[in-house]
């Protein structure tokens, strides 16, 4: 564990039934011109109407930028950056998932057009933040409305890359689980192993520490209890707004904490072969969670302890048995959900092996989190693993 550490979180998060009210409260007399980031799935479902009305009844001026694509590369976010430029607003609105709340957040430290994504993505430190932000998640799965991180993509990679910078934690949050009432199943249960991802990494990686794992703790109780409702359930809403908060906390163990090995090897799926990032974090959480194991006994027994209560015949499990317990439990999950599980799926067979190997292994940042080192030939034997 890090014998230093620190805590970075939104200036104020807003949460509960009717949560989306407190917008006119945030923004009015405060502001003049709202630049709202969206996406067209989010506007045609519908979601944008509520936002817009509590900025427009605060008296601000808005105008709406739904031209975000999903996993977008940092051509296109700097795209979106130079149109957001031109607008004149003094605050950022994202309403979407985590594409669109990584785009708007780059915008805030780009808003001066004195930097591009690419500069960014060699320097992030570059970046000061020119606007302030509001995210309103409408998926319960990225956490990035409580991190300092933005992905993109990075064409000639073929890779997502993490640009990463204190300046882009967001300074307002709403978490309303009445927006997540008509999410597809498919995409509320990919994000939602995505938070799982995110809790289960930061709780076990090299850099966790307290706060990340009061946070990570905290996520994975809320994720196991409430995911399968959630998802399956359209009606579930103190479920869906639990998941909201769940994926919040994970996010903020992000900032103190990191991601490990999952995200890192996931990158050059949503990088090169634009697979939903949920889903291929869903792909490889537990390939590569077993063969962490041996170095995370201790940590998965005190998740197991978390998510199940601790109690009864729980309590008289060796170390080892609550972690392929947690595991299990896991795998249970993802099977019900219906998440793929193999890249072939996607079309993605065995000649496709040796560049994702070395496309995973460049991702040093997070890779160095995992308490068990990845060799070439391990990470060649996960990839093979969802190959089959």
């Amino acid at each position: 564990m890090l014998e230093q550490y620190s805590l970075s979180m939104p200036k104020a998060v807003y949460s509960g039934k009717g949560a989306l009210g407190k917008i006119r409260e945030i923004t009015e007399g405060k502001f003049k011109k709202a630049a709202v980031f969206t996406d067209k799935g989010v506007e045609q479902a519908g979601l944008l109407k509520a936002p817009l009305k509590q900025l427009q009844s605060a008296g601000l001026d808005t105008i709406v930028i739904t031209d975000l694509p999903a996993e977008p590369s940092c051509d296109q976010a700097q795209e979106i950056i130079d149109g957001f430029c031109r607008t004149g607003a003094d605050l950022i609105v994202a309403v979407g998932g985590g594409s669109v709340m990584d785009v708007a957040k780059l915008a805030s430290i780009g808003a001066d057009d004195s930097l591009t994504v690419r500069k960014l993505l060699e320097n992030p430190m570059l970046g000061k933040k020119c606007v302030p932000t509001l995210m309103v998640p409408t998926t319960a799965g990225t956490g990035s409305e409580a991190t300092m991180n933005s992905i993109v993509a990075v064409p000639e990679k073929q890779l997502k890359v993490g640009i990463v910078n204190p300046e882009m934690i967001p300074d307002f949050v709403i978490l309303d689980g009445s927006l997540l009432k008509n999410l597809p199943k498919k995409i509320a249960a990919s994000t939602g192993i995505d938070a799982m991802a995110h809790a289960v990494e930061c709780f076990t990686s090299n850099k966790a520490n307290p706060f990340s794992n009061l946070f990570a703790k905290e996520a994975a109780k809320l994720i196991f209890g409430n995911i399968e409702a959630a998802c399956e359930d359209p009606e579930a809403e103190e479920a869906k707004t639990n998941m909201l908060i769940a994926a919040f906390y994970a996010g903020v163990a992000i900032s103190s904490s990191g991601t490990t090995a999952v995200h890192a090897l996931s990158y050059p799926l949503g990088g090169k072969y634009h697979i939903p990032h949920g889903v291929s974090n869903a792909m490889l959480l537990l390939p590569v969670m077993r063969f962490n194991q041996p170095a995370c006994t201790k940590e998965f027994a005190e998740l197991f302890d978390a998510v199940a209560g601790g109690s009864g015949k729980d309590l008289q499990l060796s170390q080892e048995e609550k972690a392929d317990r947690l595991l299990e439990r896991m795998e249970e999950m993802i099977r019900r959900l219906e998440i793929p599980s193999s890249l072939s799926a996607f079309g993605i067979g065995t000649e496709a092996l040796e560049d994702l190997v070395t496309a995973g292994l460049d991702v040093k940042r997070l890779l160095n989190n995992n308490k068990k080192e990845i060799s070439y030939e391990d990470a060649r034997k996960l990839y093979l693993e969802i190959m089959n």
